[in-house]
């Protein structure tokens, strides 16, 4: 395994809860598996797959947990979301439409 040096963007996963400290309103299929955390942030040292590591995430958090993977891929498992696809032709028109409505309204101050 080869080590991964300090400020890579990393992957790192801890259990939170083991099943039998979940809450006893959880549903019974939710209860016979842990909470776990899957966070990604910047490694604080260097380290090796398996470690124990701490990172420091986008937000500024520092988070301990069992080192992963380097360079983690964002992936989803939402399936197919038709609102996902509308977004960007929506998004372009409405800075079209804004870009065209700061036109010709330079003061001439």
């Amino acid at each position: 395994m080869k080590e991964i040096p300090a400020g890579s963007w990393v992957l790192v996963h801890s259990i939170i809860l083991e099943p039998e400290q979940r809450a006893p309103q959880v549903p019974a299929d939710t209860k016979k598996v842990p909470l776990e955390m899957w966070v990604k942030g910047y490694l604080e040292k260097a380290a090796l797959p398996g470690d124990s590591v701490t990172v420091k995430t986008f937000t500024g958090r520092m988070v301990t947990g069992k080192l992963v993977e380097a360079n983690p891929a964002y992936n989803h498992s939402f399936g197919f979301v038709p609102e996902l696809q509308r977004i960007g032709g929506e998004l372009r028109a409405m800075l079209a439409e804004s870009a065209g409505a700061g036109k010709g309204s330079k003061s001439d101050g």
